[in-house]
């Protein structure tokens, strides 16, 4: 299966989103198609053998929309360009719109503003020259049709294609005032001057021009919804300086290619990632993590596109570039983040798609109605106008998807990259919260700090034999006995053979002897005695340190303890979980007794040790099924299945690959904070979509009875249509307005 992005253009509501979708799903060969409104783009999964892009493109055109490819590098750039131009469109044809509207309103007022002093032309007075009257209002209105052309265009074209949306409603109702309206000043011109009374030019005039002023009030919000994708894209650097033969060369940034040998000077972004082959200095990382610090960079270590050098030249080695950038695929999963729809968008998209049809019928019934009951043509005529501009499929379609853009953006600000409005939905129903102990609630860099011996060897001898044992070893704890060594000064001796246990240790064989090194499941295993050991190993667990045994020819020969700091801020986020209401948890393969003594130190609740690696998952299933909403913290390879397993996988970003591929959320700074930062983004997120989708539904819920004349029917008044046009744009606007609230987001900290 194949995934495309789709620009779709031409859309005005959630029933044009919806129309795309149904049709993009019924071409065969395609299995998943989501169309997010606010962001105009479609998401299609399609199987390239059944189906090409270009007939999916075509389907989209000939169902009345325009599709177009979605160019990665170019991508925020063009669409900003676009969307410029749609907003500088949309202002001008609401100024024409409202040039012609004043005094087209000033005119339809006729004998109200003439009673109160204000001057009206001898020649346009309504009760003198009733056809110079109608005739001034048609060329007055003229121009705002024009202007409002789309409205036409668009929304004829939808019924004739049998989804009508949102233009199709302005369109009938506008028309439907301007043609009885052309009907009413053919009978003046026959002499029937009753007929100036019947006049609703100004009607559809105002209607057109408020809804061009809400539209153009939405654009300029919907551009504002996108402002933390512009700000990556616009991190990342136009050019570069690369080392070719000797010379310094500057070339664009599309230019380089992995390997080549790029040359960075004091205050100059890197323009794209590579590891580090020349100098010393500091760069400003805090576009990707956060963090305000600048880190220390040494040959060997890694630079990130569009971080900042700041007091140092360095050469480096490219190792990613375009796409394949940190900062591109931080933007590429905050733009799918955007583009996804949460499962609460779920019943709006429903109502949406039969949104309009239902307009359409309640508005003719209730004309209908009302002309039976004995009311004028005139009064049906209003109520078929007035519920027809008053229904708003926008403020439905807008709800959900404004929120988690702004939510995702937010996120991303703050170094929490949030995968989607699944994720974000799912992360604020969390009750409990797994975390990985070595990585995560510690530094990950664990240190030497004791050396025991049995059976007459030195420390030095064992902590040799041990960092010699480990050095083809991964594990932190064997890295960490490799750096002791050193820190010593000691030569490694050669190994015979090498073999790792998972979950277990290690064995290996040098001069001659067969050596093994890990855990007392280990030693257990092999009958290897350790009475001699126990005593000294419960007290270093007891201390939160990591006792590895060592065996040489099947005797113990002592314990080296290693001990992995506990980062500065694991306490104070678990102390803002349990605040939160959050049972903590943690999950490691150390012996009960070190884990409890971390579990001590931070607040954890409940301590799951001794778990192999592939048996983390196994775990998260069991909290799961006591019907727990389960996140999983880590950052290793190791840690991706359980990553995968739970409601919401947390990945911290200093992490690996594998991890942060696995998880729905990723915290690029090692910050735990971030964690209960996440939370609290969601709950507000979710808290903006129901209040939104509270206005969208209560306001249609309520607006279109009052529009179709319950009121009325009591003895109260009737709605005019230009008020129904004015609710109308301000619903959406509202809902857009209340999204952009959560802008203001800051996370709780204690």
């Amino acid at each position: 299966m194949q995934k495309e992005n789709l620009q779709i253009g031409g859309m005005t509501c959630a029933a044009c989103a919806s129309r795309v979708e149904k049709v993009v799903l019924k071409l065969e060969g395609v299995s998943e198609a989501s169309v997010n409104f606010a962001t105009e783009k479609l998401v299609v999964q399609y199987n390239p053998e059944l189906l090409q892009i270009d007939k999916i493109k075509q389907t989209i055109e000939n169902a009345g929309y325009h599709a177009l490819e979605i160019k990665a590098k170019a991508a925020v750039d063009t669409d900003q360009i676009q969307k410029q131009k749609e907003i500088r469109t949309l202002w001008t044809k609401f100024t024409v719109s409202v040039i012609f509207c004043i005094p087209l309103l000033y005119l339809a007022m006729g004998a109200m503003i003439w009673w109160l002093g204000f001057p009206i032309p001898e020649m346009l007075k309504p009760m003198q020259y009733p056809l110079n009257y109608a005739i001034a209002q048609i060329l007055l209105t003229a121009p705002i049709l024009i202007a409002g052309n789309r409205f036409y265009s668009v929304g004829f074209k939808a019924i004739l294609n049998r989804s009508p949306n949102m233009d199709s409603l302005i369109a009938m109702g506008t028309t439907a005032a301007v043609l009885y309206s052309l009907y009413s000043t053919f009978k003046i011109a026959g002499g029937e001057f009753g007929y100036v009374e019947d006049l609703y030019f100004e009607t559809a005039g105002v209607i057109i021009t408020l809804i061009l002023l809400g539209k153009s009030l939405e654009a300029v919000s919907k551009g504002k919804t996108s402002e933390a994708i512009k700000k990556l894209m616009g991190l990342a650097p136009k050019k570069a300086i690369i080392i070719r033969d000797g010379k310094e060369v500057e070339v664009q940034i599309d230019a380089v290619e992995v390997d080549d040998l790029i040359l960075v000077r004091p205050g100059e972004k890197i323009p794209v990632d590579g590891i580090v082959e020349e100098g010393l200095t500091s760069i400003d990382e805090s576009m990707l993590t956060g963090e305000s610090i600048p880190v220390e960079k040494k040959q060997g270590d890694k630079v990130y596109a569009a971080s900042i050098n700041k007091n140092g030249s360095v050469r480096f080695r490219a190792t990613k570039v375009g796409s394949d950038t940190a900062l591109a695929q931080i933007i590429k999963l905050v733009e799918e983040a955007q583009g996804g729809k949460a499962p609460i968008a779920q019943m709006a998209d429903i109502v949406s798609g039969y949104f309009v049809p239902a307009v359409f019928l309640i508005a003719l019934v209730a004309a209908a109605a009302w002309l039976i009951s004995g009311e004028s043509v005139v009064f049906s005529l209003t109520i078929f106008i007035s519920v027809l501009v008053i229904a708003c499929p926008c403020a439905l379609g807008l709800a959900t998807p404004t929120a988690i853009m702004v939510g995702t953006g937010k996120g991303a600000e703050y170094g929490i990259l949030i995968k989607g409005g699944a994720v974000l939905e799912t992360t604020h129903k969390i009750n409990t919260i797994v975390f990985d102990k070595t990585g995560t609630i510690t530094e990950g860099k664990p240190e030497v700090t004791d050396i025991l011996t049995v059976g007459g060897i030195t420390k030095q001898r064992l902590l040799q034999i041990a960092a010699s044992a480990e050095k083809n070893s991964e594990h932190p704890l064997g890295e960490a006995i490799v750096r002791g060594a050193a820190k010593e000064n000691l030569e490694c001796i050669r190994l015979d053979s090498f073999e790792a246990i998972p979950g277990y240790g290690i064995q290996v064989f040098a001069e001659g002897r067969g050596i093994l090194l890990g855990n007392k499941k280990l030693m257990a295993d092999r009958g290897i005695r350790l009475e001699a050991l126990e005593k000294d190993s419960a007290r270093l667990a007891s201390e939160g340190k990591t006792p590895m045994y060592i065996a040489i020819d099947e005797e113990a020969a002592g314990i080296i303890a290693v001990a992995d700091v506990v980062k500065k801020s694991s306490a104070r986020a678990i102390k803002k979980l349990h605040e939160m209401g959050i049972e903590v948890a943690m999950i490691t393969g150390d012996n009960k007794k070190t884990a409890e003594a971390i579990a001590r130190q931070v607040g954890i609740d409940r301590v799951l040790a001794e778990v192999l690696p592939h048996d983390k998952s196994n775990e998260v299933k069991k909290l799961q099924s006591e019907g727990r909403i389960v996140a999983m913290v880590g950052d290793g390879i190791n840690d991706a299945p359980a990553l995968a397993q739970a409601d919401i996988g947390i990945a911290i970003g200093s992490g690996t690959d594998v991890a942060m591929e696995s998880a729905d959320i990723v915290l690029m700074k090692s910050d735990l904070m971030d964690v209960p930062a996440a939370i609290q983004l969601s709950k507000s997120t979710i808290r903006n979509i129901k209040q939104n989708l509270f206005w969208a539904f209560g306001y249609n819920v309520l607006g279109i009875p009052v529009a179709a004349g319950l009121l009325h029917a009591f003895g109260g008044p009737e709605l005019n249509p230009m008020f129904a046009a004015a609710a109308m744009s301000l619903s959406s606007v509202s809902v857009l307005t209340n999204a952009l609230r959560l802008k203001r987001f800051k996370p709780e900290k204690i």
